[in-house]
């Protein structure tokens, strides 16, 4: 094998797939990158036990095709400190040598009989814009739990209605359960729906890595959800279980609705925040007779305010509060001018949505926690 490739195209593609790569893994040559050329073209490919990455890129030019598999990590730490500019790569006997510009590294080869084949890529079933589905994930990952202890709340749910047209996302970490809902289109008349469960960490990565433009296609079979886009493929393996449904959460019969400036919030969030200890909330007291909401948060001596404007329908009053943490996270996730909170009282269900047209698109429910301010 022997190529050559701008130093920026090789760093971008061994950076894309090194990112499935395993921190730590008793089989040596899963943490190895496949690099194969022909046809003018270089193909870079990891995978671990649950996902696996492959990138197309340009080759300037192809001297020599083959395959070569070589520490992935260690390439990645020497394409971050190549010089700018084109960049000659080649197997040596037992080694693969890249230089550039004067520098020279060379690399161990990693046996290729025992590293096992690249999953293939499940059934697709249609495609979705890049950006809406990037920002889809981002807005509902927040509330995705942390606890591997519970495996099926820290996935993403990602249900598509042939049908409706539409993709649906949800996380919920039994304390928030954010929803978002966007258009996808199926990839045949007729089209088979789908509900299956997808790590968000997984996912976070797949949506931010795919890039922000074009079409992405998303495939699915009984074990594994699969995404392409721009010569870029990447599979991963589905969580067991389920999410419970949020239809019935999110039923909340005559709630009272606030409205209020999303920038001026989350900036009102963020400084009464910071005599919040641990987890002691932020109550919002709302008021339809002076139209604004108070801020408050801290106990005793230790406290800040801010009042803000803000309209209220279906109630004279209503006072809630959150964990900052929780609540910060939610109203990051929006990006309407303004946003609405329906509330049905302290300790309960409260909802946050964006304050225009289509704002059920985007949902992210709460829970009130009783005021304890002093």
């Amino acid at each position: 094998m022997e190529f050559r490739i701008e130093r920026s195209a090789l760093a971008e593609a061994v950076s894309w797939a090194a990112r499935v790569l395993p921190v730590r893994s008793p089989v040596p040559v899963l943490g190895g990158l496949l690099l194969d050329t022909e046809g003018g073209r270089l193909r870079v490919s990891g995978l671990d036990y649950e996902a696996s990455a492959r990138i197309d890129v340009e080759a300037a030019e192809v001297l020599r095709p083959g395959r070569v598999l070589v520490m992935g990590r260690r390439l990645l730490d020497i394409c971050k400190v190549l010089p700018e500019g084109p960049v000659e790569c080649a197997v040596e006997g037992s080694r693969f040598t890249v230089s550039g510009d004067g520098a020279r590294f060379g690399l161990s080869v990693l046996p290729l009989d025992n590293y096992p084949a690249l999953p293939s890529l499940p059934q697709v079933r249609g495609t979705v814009e890049a950006a809406e589905f990037a920002a889809a994930v981002a807005d509902v990952a927040v509330a995705a739990g942390r606890d591997d202890t519970l495996p099926a709340l820290t996935g993403i749910r990602l249900g598509l209605d042939a049908e409706a047209g539409t993709m649906t996302l949800a996380a919920t970490d039994r304390y928030r359960f954010a929803v978002r809902t966007l258009p996808w289109k199926a990839a045949a008349a007729g089209g088979e729906s789908a509900d299956v469960l997808v790590s968000a960490r997984r996912l976070t990565e797949i949506a931010r890595s795919l890039g922000r433009s074009g079409l992405v296609s998303v495939a699915l079979d009984a074990g594994s959800a699969g995404f392409e886009h721009a010569g870029m493929r990447t599979t991963v393996r589905l969580l067991d279980g389920r999410l419970p449904r949020h239809d019935k959460l999110f039923a909340m019969e005559n709630p009272a609705v606030a409205v209020v400036d999303r920038a001026r919030l989350v900036e009102a969030v963020k400084r009464v925040s910071v005599v919040a200890d641990g987890d002691s909330p932020v109550q919002m007291a709302f008021s339809a007779a002076d139209n604004s909401v108070h801020l408050q948060a801290g106990y005793e001596d230790d406290v800040a305010s801010q009042r803000l404007p803000a309209t209220l329908e279906g109630a004279q009053e209503m006072t809630v509060a959150f964990n900052p943490g929780y609540l910060a996270d939610a109203l990051a996730s929006f990006e309407e001018p303004s946003l609405r909170l329906l509330m049905m009282g302290a300790g309960q269900r409260a909802m946050v949505t964006g304050g225009g047209a289509g704002s059920e698109a985007h949902r992210h429910l709460l829970m009130s926690v009783k005021p304890q301010l002093a």
